[in-house]
């Protein structure tokens, strides 16, 4: 995962950079002198100090209800207690979830080897269980999940397209869409990353044209050539991250890589224990976010995948 540009080694971010912070962070703690625009927070105009805000965003609201206390109601942004005397008594919490710590002090991020949310490369996973196994807590769990498999994301002109499945009636196929998420940060995400394949069931193949039943509804004949093989499989589908104490094995014990602690702390809430129940869809990593990871993996099964189709060839000579 790369790391925040903070995080870079270098004499501006190791020492510059950390005394300016104290200094910073000293000098807003001085009444009135604090206040000044230079000192301000990200996003706070033109003070830091004495900023009303409101701090639960618009889709929560309207999730929430109108009688839900949380809604209508303003956070000082500085989570000062008395708009009269705000330098005395201040609450130092930051108001998860209606705050967040970058938002209140922007020169702060989660470090890289912070154990957040737990992200899954579904193209990569076998469902060997071995997280299953490994989990403490018992808060990893199998379900089904249509997908394409990892030697079917390669495309044509790569070294190892061709070495995965093919097309069968009455199996499944998938095509890219025009999702675009390449804006999608692991970091502060909220939702489900969106899927970048449209999944459906193979009615007929014809020469170079496919009728397919696509999932969202509806029938439609497709050039072959811009499907690729899916398949239905049993995964580790749904965590529970109520359950889950972030220790990390599941991602040590993946023989396939496929298991990441993401730095997101965000998002991991709820008002009911069902609201922690992470279906497939919502711990979905990106190929592309880890994509050494996906190539090495690619380039083992594509290698196995070859070798056993050159000893099968070797035994219909013989």
């Amino acid at each position: 995962m790369p790391y925040h540009p903070h995080a870079q080694p270098n004499f501006r971010n190791m020492v510059i950079r950390p005394m300016w912070m104290a200094l910073k962070t000293a000098l807003r703690t001085i009444p009135y002198i604090g206040s000044h625009p230079i000192l301000a927070a990200h996003g706070e105009s033109p003070a830091y100090h004495a900023q009303e805000r409101q701090m639960i965003d618009k889709g929560t609201a309207e999730r929430l209800g109108e009688n839900h206390p949380s809604v209508g109601k303003k956070y000082a942004a500085d989570r000062e207690t008395s708009s009269l005397v705000p330098y005395i008594e201040r609450p130092v919490t930051v108001m998860y979830p209606y705050e967040r710590l970058e938002d209140l002090e922007p020169w702060l991020f989660v470090p890289g080897n912070f154990n957040g949310r737990i992200g899954v490369i579904w193209e990569t996973c076998t469902a060997c269980k071995a997280c299953v196994r490994a989990c403490p807590n018992s808060c990893v769990h199998m379900t089904s999940e249509t997908r394409v498999n990892v030697l079917d994301t390669s495309q044509e002109g790569d070294e190892w397209h061709g070495y995965g499945g093919e097309l069968e009636v009455g199996g499944f196929a998938a095509r890219r869409n025009d999702v675009d998420n390449s804006d999608y940060d692991l970091m502060t995400a909220h939702d489900a990353v969106s899927q970048e394949y449209d999944f459906g069931s193979v009615i007929d193949i014809s020469g170079d044209t496919a009728t397919v039943r696509w999932d969202g509804g509806g029938m439609e004949e497709v050039p072959s050539d811009g499907l690729v093989p899916a398949e239905v499989d049993i995964v580790s589908g749904r965590i529970d991250i109520g359950r889950c104490m972030f220790c990390g094995l599941c991602m040590e014990a993946c023989p396939f890589e496929s298991y990441f602690m993401t730095n997101e702390y965000d998002g991991m809430s709820g008002y009911t224990r069902e609201d922690l129940w992470m279906d497939a869809d919502r711990t979905r990593l990106l190929p592309s976010v880890h994509q050494e990871r996906v190539d090495s993996e690619l380039a083992k099964r594509a290698e196995k995948e070859k070798n056993k189709r050159a000893k099968a060839k070797a035994k219909a000579e013989a």
